[in-house]
């Protein structure tokens, strides 16, 4: 019997390979959820660097949530990431949910980031 986490492992790495194929030169927003905390960093094509991150850690985003593990605060994070991304002239993206099911706050997350001007 496989663990929680060895299953998101699995679903990781079979979106990861289809996400190689597909990217075009775009950059990546990856996620990652915990119980108390939301992270998302946009990496650029190759992978190997990041151009914005933002966390419920952040000042930004932590001044204004109650809660780092709410929906509210991923609609945050969203928003935050968004904003950033278009100073660093960043529009188009390829979405790395990491594994996690697409419900809750990760979808939270993503809704928030395409109304502020995400494109994925």
């Amino acid at each position: 019997m496989r663990t929680s986490d060895q299953l998101r492992q699995i679903r990781k790495s079979r979106q990861r390979f289809k996400i190689a194929k597909t990217i075009n030169g775009r950059c990546r927003l990856l996620i990652h959820r915990t119980n108390n905390h939301m992270y998302a960093q946009i990496l650029d094509e190759a992978g190997d660097k990041t151009i914005v991150h933002v966390s419920t850690l952040c000042k930004e985003v932590k001044e204004n949530i109650k809660n780092g593990g709410s929906k509210e605060a991923a609609a945050m994070v969203g928003k935050v990431i968004a904003l950033k991304a278009k100073e660093k002239n960043v529009t188009n993206v390829v979405f790395d949910r990491s594994g996690f099911l697409y419900h809750g706050r990760v979808k939270v997350l993503a809704d928030s980031a395409r109304e502020n001007g995400l494109n994925f």
